[in-house]
């Protein structure tokens, strides 16, 4: 859990005397539409400012990537500010800027996106600028050779030169020894080396088409404006057929996969990654909730066993962390990280053993139901937080209709995470916290390969 959600779970925490009811609030009115050409649009209301997000969701992401090829997505991404039929490069970009609009996109293993804050009378911009880029991108191949080289250098900034990110990058290769999930979304720097603009416009027309995507819209409009302005701008553009996409599943038990990666860092670190269902692939949907509430548990604040136990009361750890991304659309990865105490000359042996401990003892004891109960007021009080802003809910609404879950999850996951028992916990625990589920990296000084 980051810092911010952090504070607004501590600041909400005064709610948990209340009914569960009175945390979530009433669904927001939100209505769904496809139109002819298989766009589907989500419309969600929310009136208290003048103000529309506008989100296009494409369902296709680094996961889709084939080795020889990786990075596609996340370039194709770039080159669409390049420049289509009504606008040269930068130049839509120009026109958001004038109007007051925040614009931006990202890429993932599952999806590409593309956003715009902006007043609601000005929608119709966005869906404008937006349409005609889905419909007729330009690629010019000397804007291309230029971005190439802008990403390759990216690449480096935030991956080759960061000694953290370039040691996940590498567990992150053997985590995933069966699925997609192993490709780094910015691509491998030799494929960003090879790559040709004609690589791109061939995945453009591939799965850049209505069918392929999904609207957003949340903010200060009505469902019958938004589907005036979607027809008007986005109708006109073809549907066509896309290649056949099929969820990244994982070995349930790839077996105990260790490796140790030198970088230029000061301190040992450890990394853990559990393979385990998402959403999306579980035949047991109440384990993923339950892994979630985990998560928390161990790393959900200042009383988290984490830091209570490995942190402050052994001394084992300076700093450790765990993780758990429910919505992707393969199965996923519950991660932990711990650095070692060097002021108290613990080793990654030590530390290894004191997640061992935590972990085995959610296998042996389920929590008590105190302890559960404020894990989960603290869970649903960050959800609720977040669910505040506009933004936030469109990103949640199109990064579930992407990795083929339902909007509507949006305004069931309180309920679910409600419905989790000490004994789910336990449960879940003892099925996937394995040593045949497990990839380990021991991140090391480069000194010590001498």
């Amino acid at each position: 859990m980051n810092a911010l959600a952090r504070c607004a779970a501590g600041l909400l925490l005064s709610t948990i005397c209340l009914p569960f009811a009175a945390l979530a609030a009433d669904p927001q009115t939100t209505t769904e539409f496809t139109l002819d050409n298989g766009l589907k649009v989500v419309v969600r209301e929310d009136h208290r400012a003048p103000v529309v997000v506008s989100q296009v969701w494409y369902k296709v992401g680094s996961s889709y990537e084939t080795p020889g090829q990786t990075g596609l997505s996340h370039a194709l991404e770039h080159m669409m500010f390049k420049g289509s039929s009504k606008a040269g490069p930068g130049e839509a970009s120009l026109i958001l800027r004038d109007l007051g609009a925040e614009e931006n996109a990202f890429t993932s293993d599952d999806y590409t996106a593309y956003y715009q804050v902006l007043a609601r009378d000005r929608l119709a911009v966005a869906f404008e600028l937006e349409a005609d880029r889905m419909a007729t991108l330009r690629l010019p191949p000397e804007e291309f050779a230029r971005e190439i080289e802008v990403i390759k250098e990216e690449r480096r900034l935030r991956t080759d030169d960061k000694p953290n990110a370039k040691a996940y990058e590498r567990f992150k290769a053997i985590a995933y020894p069966a699925s997609g999930y192993h490709t780094p979304t910015i691509g491998w720097m030799a494929d960003l080396e090879r790559m040709k603009v004609e690589e791109l416009r061939h995945w453009y027309e591939s799965w850049y088409v209505p069918n392929n995507a999904t609207l957003v819209v949340v903010g200060d409009v009505k469902p019958d404006e938004v589907k005036a302005l979607a027809e008007r701008f986005f109708g006109p553009v073809p549907r066509r057929d896309v290649p056949p996409s099929k969820k990244p599943l994982e070995l349930a038990e790839p077996g105990l996969r260790q490796i140790t990666v030198h970088v230029a860092t000061q301190m040992p670190s450890l990394m853990y990654g559990f393979n385990v269902p998402s959403l999306a692939t579980a035949t047991d949907p109440q384990s993923v909730n339950a892994l979630r509430l985990i998560s928390a548990l161990l790393d959900g604040g200042y009383s988290a066993r984490i830091p209570t136990r490995l942190e402050r009361g052994e001394e084992l750890v300076t700093g450790a962390s765990s993780d758990y991304d429910a919505y992707t659309r393969g199965d996923s990865l519950f991660t932990l990280s711990a650095t070692p105490n060097q002021q108290k000359k613990k080793t990654l042996a030590d530390a290894e053993a004191g997640i061992w401990r935590l972990l085995d003892e959610l296998k042996t004891k389920p929590p008590a139901k105190e302890e559960l109960e404020r894990v989960r007021a603290q869970v649903i009080a960050g959800l609720v937080y977040e669910r505040d802003s506009i933004t936030s809910q469109a990103s949640t609404i199109g990064e579930l209709e992407t990795v083929g879950l339902s909007w509507k999850l949006i305004d069931q996951e309180l309920a679910a995470l409600q419905s989790v028992t000490p004994e789910d916990i336990q449960k879940a625990a003892r099925t996937y916290f394995t040593r045949e589920r497990l990839a380990v990296a021991h991140v090391l000084p480069e000194e010590k390969a001498q």
